[in-house]
């Protein structure tokens, strides 16, 4: 079973990595962290932490984007071009196939996150007092040595950017040492990222089963715009929106993923918190992540297996 699921994971994955939109999106976010530049240097005592604010953020709405186009469109293409059914005639189950995709949306979702965290990271170094040309040759020079390795070694070329985008990160979260308290926002908010578009993709991936790619994006949008108001949902004041609308918040924060869960205050990522622990924190909402993604897909896997495709 693993085997299956793992073959289908890596399939995605290789189609996801060579979509044009997730390579303009991904130059976005490399532009916005170029604007984050731009903007901290206006700001000279919180340079840094303009920086680390916008650029964390910008990753995080970017791969929300990429979650969406990735889960609405993975499965859409594959029945549009018929290549779904010598998949399933072969000894696989629908929900095994279901895992797959999810797992192979969310692997290309840890290596766009990883990628921009890097250069995020590199950036910081170099603002924190650390060596330029250390910072070119692990940013510049590693993407170098990507483009070589993929022109030499044409048969793994897909599966090279994992690599870079780890490597990139690492190098990245050691050289910004000098920068300790925006390190660690970037690297927490990165990681929660990854688990918060795991839970985006599921939810994609749930809808994408009986849905098109147009509502599955409309519907995946609406939960997780809910979803980033659960907290605030829940708290409605009766005395300004009423007894219904006041009930009808709270049920809505109860019924979606809490979103809010992964963009918790800087104070709690830098430490600053009395008593708050952030690699608790980060098991916490690994395993909120997992609940409601092993939830997600097992409906899916229920829709799905009652889908007609003919």
């Amino acid at each position: 079973m693993l085997a299956r699921i793992g073959a289908i994971a890596l399939n995605t994955y290789r189609e996801a990595v060579r979509a044009r939109i997730l390579h303009g999106l991904f130059g976005l976010a490399l532009a916005t962290a170029g604007y984050a530049l731009i903007v901290g240097a206006y700001a000279s005592r919180s340079r840094m932490r303009v920086v680390s604010d916008i650029g964390a953020a910008s990753i995080s709405i970017y791969a929300i984007v990429v979650a969406v186009v990735l889960g609405a469109t993975s499965l859409y293409r594959e029945l549009e071009l018929k290549t779904i059914f010598p998949i399933l005639a072969r000894p696989i189950r629908r929900s095994e196939y279901l895992v797959g995709k999810l797992l192979g949306t969310v692997l290309t979702l840890a290596v766009f996150v990883a990628a921009n965290a890097g250069v995020l990271l590199l950036s910081l170094a170099v603002l924190g007092g650390g060596s330029v040309p250390i910072a070119l040759a692990a940013g510049l020079g590693s993407a170098a040595a990507l483009a070589l390795a993929a022109w030499r070694l044409p048969r793994v070329r897909t599966y090279l950017p994992i690599v870079w985008a780890l490597s990139v990160a690492v190098a990245g979260y050691f050289l910004a040492a000098g920068a300790p308290d925006d390190r660690r926002v970037v690297a927490g908010l990165a990681c929660l990222t990854v688990l918060e578009v795991t839970i985006i993709a599921a939810l994609a991936t749930l809808f994408s089963s009986f849905s098109s790619p147009f509502l599955t994006a409309v519907f995946t949008f609406s939960v997780v715009i809910v979803g980033r108001s659960a907290d605030s949902l829940a708290k409605l004041p009766k005395r300004v929106f009423g007894e219904t609308i006041h009930a009808v918040g709270e049920f809505l924060s109860r019924i979606v993923p809490n979103l809010m869960l992964f963009v918790p205050p800087r104070p709690l990522l830098t430490g600053e918190t009395s008593g708050a622990d952030l690699s608790r924190y980060l098991l916490l909402a690994g395993a909120h992540a997992l609940g409601w993604s092993v939830l997600l897909v097992a409906v899916g896997s229920l829709v799905f297996r009652r889908r007609d495709f003919l």
